[in-house]
């Protein structure tokens, strides 16, 4: 089965326009150990909505894993965190918004909205499916 996630990125760190241009990009950086564990916990072929935080605020694409966690390398040799790889899947047609993911009944007690910090996370299918209608995407 495959599972489903949220990405975090702030815009002017790492865009959705960098993201597609790149094609594949490592996901570095994390240093919450929740979302490590989010990041150990994806599977080669999970995918995942890429969201713009800090400016935005909104999912702009998706991104599926091609690579599993391994080692980050913009860590410190033999800290404990990881990276995944990305894969660019396809832009979202209408971005969604925190603010229509908010006023959304469906959406209630995503994990976005209850724990707006975290920058990995995963998404129910129910909910990946709700908001996947709210941006117009048809892929799985």
């Amino acid at each position: 089965m495959t599972n489903h996630w949220l990405v975090k990125s702030e815009p002017d760190a790492f865009s959705w326009d960098q993201q597609v241009a790149n094609g594949i990009e490592p996901w570095t950086g994390v240093r919450n150990h929740m979302a490590k564990a989010n990041l150990m916990a994806m599977r080669k072929g999970d995918r995942a909505f890429f969201y713009h935080s800090n400016i935005g605020k909104e999912i702009v694409g998706v991104v599926e894993v091609v690579r599993e966690a391994y080692p980050d390398p913009t860590a410190e040799p033999g800290s404990p965190w990881v990276a995944v790889d990305m894969k660019t899947v396809g832009p979202m047609p209408r971005p969604v918004s925190l603010a229509a993911i908010k006023a959304e009944p469906r959406l209630e007690g995503i994990a976005l909205v209850r724990m707006s910090r975290l920058s990995v996370m995963p998404i129910a299918p129910e909910h990946w499916a709700v908001l996947a209608e709210m941006g117009g995407w048809k892929g799985k």
